[in-house]
This record gives structure tokens, C-alpha cells and sequence, in this order.
């Protein structure tokens, strides 16, 4: 019994030792863990070319919008087209009531024929005076007088046939017609409405043609000045390189049609400091309409080899940002940075960071200046490419 308790004895003391050393050991490794630099990631400044657009706010017009004008005055008698469809060059879209102006043109072709019986009345009579003139029977004074007759009436025939022609073409306004090949839109008179006089309808309708659109917004006189000298540049270059215009229509959507400045208009509006631009953008599935909204996207300029950093990276404070930068030894300094534009989810930095510079991209809540970190360099990909 004396031998058995001496070995359970001699066993305890065993386990204890070597729990002691176990506990040592892994003391001075958490030591040796603890000394080690955090591993934090980060990225190397991002330098490429960078676009930099702005929004305006455009209205769209068709290449051609042509009023469909009541001409003369009368009542609606038919409309031969349906509202908001395609019509065609020289198509009958309304008639007005035509018989007062066929009464007027009876009564001109009247007077033409009034008129050129008076004629023939008055050749004949400078026929007659003339051999009588000639053996001294009649006046030079008769003579005269026929002449100045038989010229009046010629006048008259012309008068009249001048006449006649506007009624034909008063006429012939009551017969409206389609301008262009086009999309029509809704009527503003309806059949039996006396038309072509104020308040009633003058402008019957719209005709316009949508293969193509025009979208014209406004530029303030700074932004003028910018686009006017980045694009005036492209007059140098390959049509094939010339930088295009995008739209954003009202649902947040890009069209899928790029544009391009078709003018600037000549002046800038002393009221409202602002110029006039027009570009034009084709519209093959005729989605867009004359009198929708959209925004049109403006490449204002290129900033060539910009540096960039995720916006993740950058810290504010009271209109202050600021950076993690790691530098060659590994320490982590605090950097102040001034920030331009937002590009996606990129921040356009104007100074603080030199291209080749490592930024801390996360943990930094973990890390202040001069820590001694161990950087993974990782490769960020932006969701703006």
C-alpha cells in the first residue's frame, strides 16, 4: 500500500510540472503573437485617365415639329388621320368647309371673264382709231384715249386673274395636308368647330418627326466657357474619336443612342445668365418623344493621369479629409488630402497622395500614426469601371 501511494504521489507531481511548463509555453508564444505587427490591408493610389462629367437638365424635341395651321377661316368638316400614329408627306389630315370660298371663286372667274370682254371691247376700238389716226380723221387726243383704254383693261385682266388665284388658293386651304413624313399628335378641334379664328383652334395639330431627336439644355457662362474649349479641340481630331453625349431619361435608365452638340446658340441671356445647347441623338425605336425630360451627361473635361482612392479609405472631419498612408518602413502615417470629384465609388484626389503611395483600406479603427503595421497589399475593383 506504502509503494502504491508513493507512485500516485510521484504521478501528481508529474502532471504538474508539465502542466506548468504548458502554461509557460503558451504564455510566451501569446507574448511573441502579441509583439508581431497587425496584418491590415491596403491598396497602391490608383492612377488613370478620368472623365469628368456633368448633368444638365435637357427637353426633347423632334427634328421637326410643324404646326398644322387652320389657314383660313371655317368650319371642321372631317379629319382623315388617327391621333398619335404615323402620316405621311402630301396625306389629307382636314378639311374645312369649302363652298364659300368655291362661291368666291365663281366670282372671280366672273370678274376675269368680265374683265377680258372690256379688253376685247377696248382692242377693238384702238383698231378702229388707228388707220382713221393715220389719214388725220380722228384726234391725236381719240387716239390717245383708246390706247389708255385698251392698256386699263389689260390691267384689269390682270387684276382679275390675280384674283383669282388667291381664291383658288384660299380654296385649296381647306384642304389640309400632311408637310412631312412624321408621328401626329392629338387634334384640337373636332368636326363641326369653326376654326382659323382666335380663340378658336388655329394650330390644328402637330406633325413631327422623331427618327432623330433634338435635346436642348442650358449652361451656365463658366460651364459654356469650359465646353465650348474641350470640344472646340475635337474639330482636330478623327470624327470617330469625337467624345459623345449620353442621356439619362426620367427613370434613372441610360439610352442606349449616344449624342452630340449640334450648336451653342449665339448669345447669353442677360436675364437668366445662361446659353442655349442643342445635341441630337437618334432614336430608331422612337422612345423618345417630343416634350420628355432627361438629363443629359456632358464630358466637361479629362483629367489625364488623376489619382484616385475608394471612398472607403478617406476619413472626415469638419470638412477635413484625411488618409492612412503606409510608408516604406511600414509605419502608418496620418495624411490630410483635398478631394475633387466623386467618381463612382472613387474619390478624385487634387493633393495630398502621390502615385505608388499604399493606403490603408480596412481596419482603421485599428490603426493610428506610427504603427507598425504588416500591409497585404490587395487589388481594389471599383464598381464605377
Amino acid at each position: 500500500m506504502n509503494t502504491i501511494a508513493i507512485c500516485l504521489k510521484r504521478g501528481s507531481l508529474h502532471l504538474a510540472i508539465c502542466c506548468a511548463l504548458l502554461l509557460v509555453s503558451c504564455g510566451k508564444e501569446s507574448e511573441k503573437q502579441a509583439l508581431l505587427p497587425p496584418t491590415i490591408q491596403v491598396i497602391e493610389v490608383i492612377q488613370k485617365d478620368v472623365p469628368i462629367y456633368q448633368e444638365f437638365v435637357g427637353q426633347a424635341y423632334g427634328l421637326l415639329d410643324i404646326p398644322i395651321r387652320a389657314r383660313v377661316e371655317g368650319f371642321l368638316e372631317g379629319i382623315y388621320f388617327d391621333e398619335g400614329h404615323g402620316v405621311k408627306k402630301g396625306q389629307l389630315l382636314y378639311t374645312i368647309d369649302s363652298q364659300p370660298f368655291q362661291a368666291e371663286v365663281a366670282a372671280q372667274k366672273s370678274k376675269l371673264a368680265e374683265a377680258k370682254t372690256i379688253l376685247v371691247n377696248a382692242q377693238n376700238e384702238l383698231a378702229r382709231y388707228q388707220p382713221l389716226a393715220d389719214i388725220n380723221a380722228v384726234s391725236k387726243s381719240d387716239l390717245d384715249a383708246a390706247q389708255a383704254s385698251k392698256d386699263a383693261a389689260e390691267s384689269g385682266v390682270s387684276a382679275a386673274e390675280a384674283n383669282l388665284e388667291l381664291a383658288l388658293i384660299n380654296m385649296s386651304y381647306t384642304k389640309i395636308k400632311s408637310p412631312i413624313n412624321g408621328l401626329i399628335g392629338k387634334t384640337e378641334a373636332r368636326v363641326g368647330e369653326f376654326v382659323g379664328q382666335s380663340p378658336n383652334p388655329v394650330i390644328l395639330n402637330t406633325v413631327s418627326r422623331i427618327d432623330h431627336m433634338r435635346v436642348q439644355f442650358f449652361l451656365t457662362e463658366s460651364q459654356y466657357i469650359t465646353l465650348a474649349r474641350y470640344y472646340l479641340q475635337e474639330q482636330s481630331i478623327p470624327a470617330e474619336k469625337v467624345r459623345s453625349l449620353e442621356l439619362i431619361l426620367s427613370d434613372g435608365s441610360l439610352y442606349s443612342e449616344k449624342g452630340k452638340v449640334d450648336f451653342l446658340d449665339r448669345n447669353v441671356d442677360p436675364a437668366t445668365g445662361s446659353m442655349m445647347v442643342q445635341a441630337s441623338f437618334s432614336n430608331p425605336n422612337n422612345i423618345l418623344r417630343p416634350g420628355m425630360y432627361a438629363k443629359v451627361k456632358v464630358e466637361m473635361e479629362l483629367i489625364e493621369g488623376a489619382l484616385l482612392v475608394p471612398q472607403r479609405c478617406v476619413m472626415e472631419l469638419q470638412g477635413q479629409y484625411s488618409v492612412y498612408v503606409v510608408n516604406d518602413n511600414n509605419t502608418v502615417q496620418s495624411r490630410q488630402v483635398v478631394v475633387s470629384e466623386k467618381i463612382g465609388d472613387l474619390w478624385l484626389i487634387k493633393e495630398g497622395l502621390n502615385a505608388g503611395n499604399k493606403v490603408v483600406i480596412d481596419g482603421l479603427q485599428k490603426v493610428r500614426s506610427g504603427v507598425v503595421i504588416t500591409p497585404d497589399l490587395i487589388e481594389f475593383t471599383s464598381e464605377s469601371n
